[in-house]
């Protein structure tokens, strides 16, 4: 991003735009976007400074090509993907990217999921996404993952945090969005603007109840 502040503040409203959430003047994402980038573009060739007006058109047409890129990979969605070596390809390639591994029909893990949605339209520039475990045995092997609900936080392709459980959220179901977001934030998953192995991996799931008794164990060869 150039230094120049009134081009930096021009170049963060292409990704302001590029929020799920914001407020749409039609129902065509690419008419939106070029609207703004027409707009943005108008403000600059007013500009009198020559140079000024050349480098913040340029600046302004690399960012929204990224900023389009960046939605063809899905970033502002949460999304599922099934195939282990794409798991692989993105967690490694992303610069910051946020995966819950996870399992049908637990409900702490139902409730992670609405958390990281919630924040996948927050957080543009971070890809977030969930992976059914039985579909990635290799990796789960390889991460040592055994207690689900299971978040890493991936940034520039190495793992930063692991959130097991709701135990570093206040190990209740009713835990507020905000402390996740924190918690992403302190290993850099987000960024706020203005290995074990084991041959039979047996998953001890969090269970959503509040009794005290042990947590249910979920073996995936059962």
């Amino acid at each position: 991003m150039d230094n120049n502040p009134k081009i930096a503040a021009l170049a963060s409203r292409i990704v302001e735009s590029n929020r799920p959430d914001r407020p749409r003047h039609s129902s065509d994402d690419e008419d939106d976007t070029d609207r703004l980038f027409a707009e943005l573009e108008e403000e600059i060739e007013n500009d009198g400074d020559a140079a000024m007006r050349e480098q913040g058109l340029e600046v302004l047409r690399r960012e929204m090509e990224r900023m389009q890129e960046m939605q063809k990979s899905h970033h502002g969605e949460y999304t599922e993907i099934t195939d282990e070596k794409e798991v692989v390809r993105v967690s490694a390639h992303e610069p910051r990217c946020v995966v819950h591994f996870y399992h049908t029909n637990f409900k702490r893990c139902e409730i992670m999921d609405k958390h990281l949605k919630l924040l996948a339209k927050k957080y543009f520039s971070t890809r977030f996404f969930r992976v059914f475990v039985e579909n990635v045995p290799w990796l789960v092997e390889r991460l040592g993952i055994k207690v689900l609900p299971c978040v890493i936080c991936f940034v520039d392709g190495v793992s930063k945090e692991r959130l097991i459980g709701f135990e570093q959220l206040g190990n209740s179901d009713k835990f507020d969005t905000a402390m996740l977001e924190l918690r992403l934030s302190m290993c850099g998953a987000v960024q706020k603007t203005g290995n074990n192995f084991s041959m039979d991996p047996v998953y001890s799931v969090v269970s959503a109840r509040d009794t005290g008794e042990e947590d249910e164990v979920f073996d995936l060869d059962d």
